[in-house]
């Protein structure tokens, strides 16, 4: 099976097969299995605080959320130090933690990009 997707840690090494050597580069390769924690962006499923929306960071995945994708309610506030969205009842600044959903992934080379959502119910800031 094929996942995009972070090792975050190998857990165990099940079994090592026996190698080949890349030709021209001095490299080898085996195949192997083994168990590991990891973290896969899916669809379904706080750094900056621009006017166009905010990065919030899940581990390596950094998670772009437009403010046209926040709730209604919430209004960017470029006078504030530093500058934050609020709603009536809560702020969202740097360092806070969210609930949010993945709506999209990218996948480069070296990076995964995503993009989330927080206008749908039992999303948003929380303690």
């Amino acid at each position: 099976m094929f996942f995009l997707g972070y090792i975050i840690k190998v857990v165990s090494v099940l079994d090592v097969g026996q190698g080949k050597v890349v030709p021209n580069t001095g490299l080898a390769e085996f195949k192997s299995k083994y168990q590991a924690i990891v973290l896969k962006p899916f669809v379904g499923g706080m750094s900056r605080s621009p006017q166009m929306g905010f990065f919030a960071e899940v581990g390596p995945l950094s998670i772009f959320v437009s403010s046209h994708l926040l709730p209604i309610d919430y209004k960017f506030q470029p006078d504030a130090n530093p500058p934050e969205f609020t709603s009536p009842t809560d702020k969202l600044v740097k360092g806070r933690k969210v609930r949010l959903r993945i709506v999209g992934t990218r996948v480069d080379a070296n990076e995964i990009f995503a993009i989330g959502t927080m206008k749908e119910d039992y999303l948003g800031p929380f303690d």
